[in-house]
């Protein structure tokens, strides 16, 4: 049986890591990057915390041991469902059963033009991009001659203030604050303004009103602007505006959301409001058994009639479920629906200030930022990784430097 998994992101690992143990199955994982990426940590990247290769293994190396996966790095252009094939832009698959699991990048709802001047975070080169922008920013500052062009380069605005923008606006707050404090000569950079905008009513709204109101209160500590119900109008390269004021602003990020891959505009399926694939309670495509969906790709409505969020537990436990469910079909063995166990969720907010919520459970401040860190080590792929990135912080929880301050010497372009 051949199964084709499109996607080398925590859902396609886990299942070609459990199909990759049955003789019965061949498999073959594409993707357009030779790598996974831990999402989470992308923010640390961007902000000189950690460097790229903290974060990211080759996926080869990963699948090295299962003799029955086939890695190709390839480019998904379309799916033909009616013949079995998966066209990319070096040849063409054929597939039995077939694995979406390409992940989602981010949305500026229909301003696709604000990415320019305010590129999101998905990848490991706006990682990278961002950490040169923000570099450049206080380089930038150091030189200007002009008060209002110097404030302008040391203010820095994250729009959306779900996890991803509370991360980058806390951690934009130390940097500054702690990290160059000492660095430069004709500016101060704990005069940095960063602001955190959000549309809505609250900071991380997924969590309970409890630790939004705890997250707010330790950005605030920490010098961070935190503006609500503030929907963002224009973004150019002077800064952005809002419905009551201006924020001028040489450094924007965005984090307000996300879409799909295009891979699922590729394919005939219904799809929800967002883009995303309606999957059924078995993860596959309404008349397409033999197509799966998983991760941020798929629109999975749980048991509490809300869509499951696109974190990392949910692609992990979806991927392992459709490789068994593969399993179970070779086997004529009935399928059951996929029930997701929610192991809580977590955001960081600096140092010894986090919020984790699991269940009734809600933690913040030093205990959570503990949780915080042992969850992420223990999800990071690689052990090599896992050291690396423990060093790291505490290297820098001890000394308050980021070793990773390095600006490339050229612009490369961001890709989608």
């Amino acid at each position: 049986m051949n199964v084709l998994i499109i996607g080398g992101g925590f859902g396609g690992l886990e299942a070609a890591k459990t199909l990759g143990s049955d003789p019965r199955v061949s498999v073959t994982l594409i993707d357009r990057k030779n790598f996974h990426l831990f999402q989470p940590l992308l923010y640390q990247v961007a902000t000189a915390g950690l460097s790229p290769a903290d974060i990211a293994v080759p996926i080869r190396s990963i699948l090295a041991k299962y003799d029955n996966v086939e890695v190709v790095l390839d480019q998904v252009l379309r799916i033909d469902a009616e013949k079995n094939q998966v066209i990319g832009q070096e040849r063409t698959y054929s597939y039995d059963s077939l694995l979406l699991a390409a992940g989602a990048t981010h949305s500026y709802f229909g301003n696709e033009t604000w990415e320019e001047f305010a590129p999101g975070l998905k990848t490991l080169e706006q990682a990278t991009e961002i950490r040169r922008r923000v570099l450049l920013a206080y380089e930038a500052a150091e030189k200007a001659q002009d008060p209002i062009e110097q404030k302008a380069w040391l203010t820095f605005a994250v729009i959306g203030a779900g996890p991803t923008g509370v991360e980058l606006a806390g951690s934009l707050a130390e940097l500054a604050h702690a990290t160059l404090a000492k660095d430069f000569r004709k500016i101060r950079s704990k005069e940095t303004t960063v602001y955190l905008i959000e549309g809505g009513d609250r900071v991380l709204p997924s969590f309970h009103p409890d630790l939004s109101a705890k997250a707010l209160k330790d950005l605030s500590s920490m010098g961070v602007k935190v503006l609500l119900s503030a929907k963002v109008q224009n973004v150019d390269a002077g800064g952005l505006t809002l419905p009551d004021r201006s924020i001028q602003a040489k450094t924007l990020l965005w984090a307000a959301g996300v879409r799909p891959s295009r891979l699922a505009e590729s394919i005939t399926a219904p799809r929800d409001r967002v883009g995303r694939l309606i999957v059924k309670d078995d993860c596959s495509l309404p008349g397409l058994p033999n197509i799966f969906a998983i991760g941020d790709l798929a629109a999975f409505t749980g048991t509490d009639g809300k869509p499951l969020p696109g974190v990392a537990p949910v692609a992990v436990q979806q991927g392992a479920y459709v490789a068994h469910t593969i399993l179970n079909d070779l086997s004529q063995k009935p399928r059951n629906p996929f029930h997701y166990f929610d192991k809580g969720s977590m955001a960081t907010i600096g140092r010894r200030r986090a919020v984790l919520e699991v269940g009734a459970l809600r933690l913040s401040g030093a205990i959570a930022w503990l949780g915080w860190l042992f969850v992420h080590l223990l999800y990071l792929v690689g052990f090599k990784n896992r050291v690396t990135v423990l060093f790291s912080w505490i290297w820098s929880y001890f000394t308050y430097r980021r070793e990773s301050r390095i600006i490339p010497d050229r612009e490369w372009r961001m890709g989608k």
